[in-house]
């Protein structure tokens, strides 16, 4: 009810799927203590999605938000893509894991 899930218009990965809070909120560097529960909800949603979806190996996925500037919009989202073994070469330099760009 508080959290909306797509598939990614431009996916990196098989499944890559946004996960996305209702209410407003800014983009992961305006995070604070308070929102821990709201993020590991996202990730709860991602990888429910990810089963529903037929992908069982929660050990190949890969979670995270895009640093800004590096976010396109200035509104909230988890980026969730599996098989991570499976992202392209591009896929691996934009959802690299904790990057500048990136983080998990």
């Amino acid at each position: 009810e508080d959290l909306v899930c797509f598939r990614d218009i431009r996916p990196g990965a098989p499944h890559h799927f946004l996960v996305v809070p209702v209410e407003h909120m800014g983009n992961c560097k305006t995070l604070k203590t308070e929102h821990i529960p709201v993020v590991k909800r996202m990730m709860e949603v991602g990888k429910a999605v990810l089963q529903r979806n037929n992908f069982s190996d929660l050990n190949d996925v890969r979670m995270g938000f895009h640093w800004p500037p590096f976010c396109s919009i200035s509104h909230l989202h988890l980026h969730v893509l599996a098989p991570a073994s499976q992202l392209g070469f591009l896929s691996r330099l934009v959802y690299r894991i904790n990057s500048y760009w990136f983080i998990t």
